[in-house]
């Protein structure tokens, strides 16, 4: 594990953590990106649901606004950490897309991770309920993404004292594809960008030619061969995987200038590493600010496991330390 300055363009694996092996092998029925994303939806729901929260934080709001295509759920997870910098309109928020391939995955499912990142990094964390894929398709997310970073930076953010200027973006696997093109499209057309943007191992692009795509490519949680059925699920005819706010990773770095700061976090046991670690490479080659922290140990999804495994749960710190400084520096 550690940050680096000059970030390669592929990452390595080291040995598997023993608690996540153990955990993997007690629920081998786990997968995402097998045949059946039905019966996956329901069977995450089971190992990863709100039964398993134990972190403790001040407080959980329920909110729903009303976005392009129909009402958006959000979940506030409001830390003790950050009470005081609420008290003074002070506070940094997080909106958070979850994972899942666009395809499976609910807040319920993150609800303990999310917690543990809020209250170590002392930010308020805003977990989006979006409309998945198949049945809804791109650009639904990324427009339902844009409507509730509005509304934190307005009137959702302002009755929980949040510093409209400290609003960053965050998501693990596609919900870190999302926020890369969201960070993106929101500079590209002008807006008011993002503080900042943190990816949790991100599907920056198709993993099809890769190490990582070869040497975690089954049994490692994350099924490599299905992300391309979850790719196609996001995207409608027409769109191509090249499209920029599909594939933020196949962009040339001197189309990804002018970007805010980045923290990307990467895994060794990833079927999605290398694409991570390549689009770090390309952020930072653009001159971008990027911290890049990579554990070769971990798998895909130590956000989930940091109730199973001790190394998941150091990883988590990392990136609330990492996350009070995009937020608050």
């Amino acid at each position: 594990m550690g940050s680096h300055k000059g970030i390669p363009t592929q990452g390595s694996r080291s040995e598997l953590d023993l608690e996540t092996k153990e955990f993997l092998q007690k629920n081998r029925e786990l997968s995402l990106g097998g045949t059946r994303f039905l019966d996956e939806r329901s069977h995450h729901t089971r190992v990863f649901g709100y039964h398993t929260v134990k972190a403790d934080i001040d407080r959980v709001d329920f909110e729903c606004i009303r976005g392009p295509h129909g009402t958006i759920p959000i979940r506030v997870f409001l830390p003790k950490s950050g009470m005081q910098r609420a008290k003074n309109a002070a506070a940094g928020a997080l909106v958070y897309m979850h994972g899942g391939g666009y395809t499976v995955g609910t807040v319920d499912e993150f609800e303990n991770g999310l917690r543990l990142l809020a209250e170590r990094s002392e930010t308020q964390v805003y977990a989006v309920e979006y409309r998945l894929a198949p049945e809804w398709r791109y650009p639904t997310q990324l427009e339902e993404y844009e409507a509730v970073v509005e509304w934190v930076r307005g009137e959702g953010g302002q009755k929980r004292g949040v510093d409209p200027k400290r609003v960053v973006g965050g998501g693990d696997s596609a919900g870190g594809n999302m926020t890369a093109a969201l960070t993106l499209k929101m500079v590209d057309k002008g807006k008011q960008p993002l503080k900042g943007q943190i990816l949790f191992y991100p599907e920056a692009r198709v993993p099809f030619d890769t190490p990582a795509a070869d040497e975690n490519n089954s049994g490692l949680y994350l099924e490599c061969n299905g992300i391309f059925s979850f790719a196609d699920h996001y995207c409608p005819r027409g769109t191509t995987p090249s499209h920029r706010y599909v594939s933020p990773g196949m962009q040339p770095a001197e189309k990804l200038k002018g970007l805010p700061t980045s923290v990307v976090l990467t895994c060794g046991f990833d079927p999605l590493r290398d694409v991570g670690v390549e689009y770090a490479h390309k952020l930072q080659k653009a001159g971008n600010q990027v911290t890049w922290h990579h554990f070769p140990s971990l798998t895909h999804g130590f956000l989930q496991l940091a109730l199973w495994s001790t190394k998941c749960d150091e990883a988590v710190s990392v990136a609330a330390k990492e996350l009070n400084k995009l937020v608050y520096e």
